[in-house]
């Protein structure tokens, strides 16, 4: 009878193990912005839900809209940080772009918005931008140091 046990050997023996270490240390290059992933992911959800969270469905159905796309963009962002994050931290100033957006956008979408809908499209967008300058000065730092 055959021996088909699992023995759990060390590898260090491997011939191809210096190249394997490489190639790992490469796939994660970026990932010291991992702890950013998920409050990006979680900041496109709540502005995604933010007019049904906050009630303005009905005064602002223009602003529904905007922040319902923005935050499934976010988080499609987000996704996208974690699952190839080597080719996508350079859209950590697209992030930027989109939390400025964010700032100024209930009075050119909206219409004549009340004060909590602007408080919560500023600091939504005021996260954005932090967050996405986060991302890009830690994914600069993990390239240049490679």
């Amino acid at each position: 009878m055959a021996n088909v046990s699992n023995t759990r050997g060390d590898i260090t023996s491997h011939p191809d193990v210096s190249e394997m270490r490489d190639r790992y240390a490469r796939m994660l290059g970026g990932r010291d912005v991992a702890l950013v992933d998920g409050p990006v992911f979680l900041l496109g959800l709540y502005c995604a839900t933010s007019p049904w969270i906050l009630h303005y469905t009905t005064s602002q159905p223009a602003l529904v809209t905007h922040n319902l796309i923005m935050g499934i963009a976010i988080g499609v962002l987000a996704l996208g940080f974690t699952t190839t994050p080597t080719r996508m931290y350079g859209l950590s100033w697209a992030m930027c772009a989109m939390g400025t957006w964010l700032i100024i956008s209930p009075w050119i979408v909206g219409e004549s918005p009340d004060t909590g809908v602007v408080l919560n499209n500023i600091i939504i967008g005021a996260l954005a931008v932090v967050l996405g300058f986060l991302c890009a000065a830690t994914s600069a730092k993990s390239t240049s140091q490679t």
